[in-house]
């Protein structure tokens, strides 16, 4: 798991058929941005748990899932290093 911040949400609506409607967020895990499924429904600034490869997926919602990053929880309280 990792600790990610939300940055900002993140729009893509010409998508594959498996990547059904799920909302998708920019997260920062330190000086990096990448892109995570929001399975939890977040906003910017909040702190979240995520998870990566199959347990990405899974989380998503299927083992097809095309994710290598699914939010999966919001930390109520962190205070950045």
């Amino acid at each position: 798991m990792k600790i990610c911040k939300i940055v900002k949400p993140l729009v893509a609506t010409n998508r594959i058929p498996g990547m059904e409607h799920k909302n998708l967020q920019v997260v920062r895990d330190g000086k990096t941005q990448l892109v995570a499924v929001d399975s939890v429904g977040c906003s910017p600034g909040d702190w979240v748990l995520c998870v990566g490869s199959s347990a990405a997926r899974e989380a998503a919602g299927s083992k097809e899932y095309p994710s290598d990053l699914t939010i999966v929880g919001i930390i109520d309280y962190w205070e950045e290093d």
